[in-house]
């Protein structure tokens, strides 16, 4: 008999794939050894079911994206989870993920974890900061109730959502809370370091909603030297949408004349910082280098 379904862990040789008549503990054929082939936690395959309990893995089906290390393979959304603070918010790594995600075709939506843990004072700075990306576009919850009720809406179905952060923002935290039987582990904060250690050390798919979400080591630090340098303006997204207006066509927003992204800076309605992560990550390209804190 054959049959359908989703890759949701990898454990041991041993892929758990989710079928319409539940899940199913597989091996895959010998034919992906020979390929350097490997399905991932993600993957759509085919499972040949045996009657005497032996179930293999036949085929993956063509996929839309593969994200990460350890790889999820098609994701439809990360759900980005940022902290307040333990570790601090930064706008610079906001941004990192977000052009990270652009790159790759995925939309995000963006949760400000650990506000109950930050002065009022930072909390306000924050949430100024965080209002300006809802207004291009993102976005964004800093209540996790109000976060799970909009999920069980906006996960349709089969939909893989990830969760994507720095290393102790919280991501297992949100997912427990999400899905009470995840029993994901959590972990503490080193406050020298200003982050946390991987406590996600495997992907899984935890069904959830009319979909699945997705806790994964593999987002925690992002590599932006992929990204073609002439290509970056691209995934700022009000950069995209006002470059048309530039004089001219690739307009890098740096020394042209007659920029749109420079008129609408000086005007104050492309934010000072976005516009300074935009050269510094320019710059990181071009140098090939990563910051010291996502080595």
């Amino acid at each position: 008999m054959i049959t359908e379904g989703i890759v949701i862990s990898l454990i041991a040789g041993y892929y758990d794939v989710m079928t319409p008549n539940g899940l199913v503990r597989t091996r895959a054929r010998g034919v992906f050894r020979k390929r350097q082939e490997k399905p991932q936690v993600g993957d759509l395959v085919k499972v040949q079911l045996d009657e005497h309990g032996t179930n293999y893995l036949i085929e993956v089906f063509e996929r839309k994206n593969r994200i990460g290390r350890p790889a999820v393979s098609n994701v439809s959304h990360v759900l980005l989870v940022i902290s307040a603070v333990e570790p601090d918010f930064s706008v610079n790594l906001l941004d990192r993920f977000l052009t990270f995600f652009a790159w790759q075709k995925v939309p995000v939506t963006i949760y400000l974890s650990k506000a109950d843990l930050a002065t009022d004072e930072q909390v306000e700075t924050i949430k100024r900061a965080l209002n300006y990306y809802e207004e291009i576009g993102y976005r964004v919850f800093s209540n996790k109730e109000k976060l799970e009720q909009a999920l069980l809406s906006l996960i349709k179905d089969n939909e893989i959502w990830t969760l994507a952060g720095q290393s102790g923002a919280g991501k297992s935290t949100l997912l427990n809370f999400l899905k009470e039987d995840a029993g994901q582990d959590t972990g503490e904060i080193s406050k020298s370091l200003n982050r946390g250690k991987h406590t996600t050390r495997s992907v899984q798919l935890f069904a959830y909603s009319d979909g699945f979400i997705a806790d994964t080591p593999g987002f925690s630090a992002i590599d932006l030297g992929p990204i073609k340098i002439k290509e970056l303006q691209n995934y700022f997204i009000e950069f995209n949408k006002v470059s048309q207006f530039c004089k001219f066509r690739g307009c890098q927003h740096i020394h042209e004349p007659k920029c749109e992204v420079k008129t609408l800076l000086s005007e104050g309605k492309i934010a000072q910082f976005r516009y300074d992560d935009y050269l510094a990550l320019r710059t990181e390209i071009e140098d090939q280098r990563l910051p010291e804190y996502l080595k």
